[in-house]
């Protein structure tokens, strides 16, 4: 397809809003992806070159928690691989939608999505007050099946995936919000991860838009830490759910 210059400052203008938000509150897939059909990429590549270009975002995430990581290497080796096949069956349920059914089901995906943002200080509250309680009896034996379900809307769609996954955790394990929390990022990154190596031989990929986005999102998460403080989250998750919202309306309007 024919790109102008402006649809790559879009796109990149975007993905360092995304980056930022992604940083901050999270929802960074709710501003990138309508932003990429806008500007006339069909909306199953418009998913797929959104997946691969935000997907080293959530190595900067692993790499900040990663003390915590290490002391649980042996809930990972469990937790990991439901993650990259939930990611994978993800990646290939959505290569097997077809354009228009996918269309028709976007609206509903950021709905979801929107939702799931909307709860997570909710949910946070709760995780938190649970911890301090001591938790019900431990279910970690079965946690991967369920982060498996969880990985293949990962890998399907993406956003609001993070607030799937730590609901999960929280349901299943007997953690504080800060294990969690860490445990989290890496299952993020190893669905999102495993869903773009997938891609990379699908060729939906509009590769010199994913490489736009990628350095933009980079340098939004930087900037994302630096506002760390000077705006509340919680504001910006609103205004991210917002926005959300009003973009499932058009695609319902747009039929």
């Amino acid at each position: 397809m024919d790109l102008l210059w402006y649809h790559y400052f879009l796109a990149g203008l975007a993905a360092i809003a995304a980056g930022a938000v992604n940083a901050l509150a999270g929802g960074g897939t709710l501003i990138t992806f309508p932003v990429l059909t806008a500007i006339g990429i069909p909306a199953v590549a418009a998913n797929i070159t959104n997946t691969v270009a935000l997907c080293p975002g959530y190595l900067g995430g692993v790499l900040a928690q990663w003390n915590d990581l290490k002391k649980y290497r042996q809930r990972l080796v469990w937790l990991l691989p439901a993650s990259i096949l939930g990611g994978v069956a993800g990646a290939v349920l959505l290569l097997n939608t077809g354009e228009r059914l996918f269309r028709e089901i976007v609206p509903y995906l950021i709905l979801l999505a929107a939702g799931l943002l909307a709860a997570s200080d909710p949910l946070r509250a709760w995780l938190t007050k649970r911890a301090g309680a001591g938790g019900a009896a431990a279910l970690q034996n079965w946690a991967a099946l369920p982060v498996a379900l969880a990985a293949v809307y990962g890998g399907y769609f993406g956003a609001g995936l993070s607030v799937i996954v730590l609901a999960v955790l929280g349901l299943m394990l007997n953690d504080s919000l800060t294990e969690l929390n860490a445990l989290k990022q890496a299952i993020s990154l190893a669905v999102n991860l495993a869903a773009a190596i997938f891609f990379l031989f699908s060729g939906n990929i509009v590769w010199s838009i994913a490489l736009v986005m990628a350095v933009c999102a980079l340098a939004g998460g930087a900037l994302g830490g630096k506002l760390a403080g000077r705006i509340k989250p919680s504001t910006l998750r609103w205004v991210v759910v917002a926005i959300a919202v009003a973009v499932a309306s058009i695609y319902f309007i747009r039929g």
